[in-house]
């Protein structure tokens, strides 16, 4: 009774977490982000354009974005905790594939 009502709420969730990233894709919020650093790099062309125009120094630092590092302890110690899942994961989906290729194969 309990297993059921597991694999019920674990595949509640992977659905709730796809619809989620399905809606957020479609409705273009990941392309925001995208827009911002085009219309970014497009200003870069422009200024590099007419600095080279007006024959000032050109430092390729000055055209480039500067990305801002959001990194702090939790979302190193977070990250460092997913990849230790992820490859446990993956041991234990490939011992189950194998021993399931194991019984279909002997």
């Amino acid at each position: 009774m309990k297993y059921k009502r597991l694999v019920e709420l674990f595949g509640s969730v992977v659905i709730i977490l796809f619809l989620v990233l399905y809606i957020g894709q479609a409705t273009g919020y990941y392309k925001i982000a995208e827009n911002r650093k085009v219309a970014l790099t497009e200003d870069a062309i422009r200024r590099f354009e007419e600095d080279v125009s007006a024959g000032k120094k050109i430092v390729a630092s000055n055209y480039l974005v500067k990305e801002k590092n959001y990194n702090n302890n939790i979302s190193i110690l977070c990250i460092k905790v997913s990849q230790i899942i992820e490859k446990g994961f993956d041991k234990v989906m490939n011992y189950i594939f194998n021993e399931l290729e194991g019984v279909v194969n002997g």
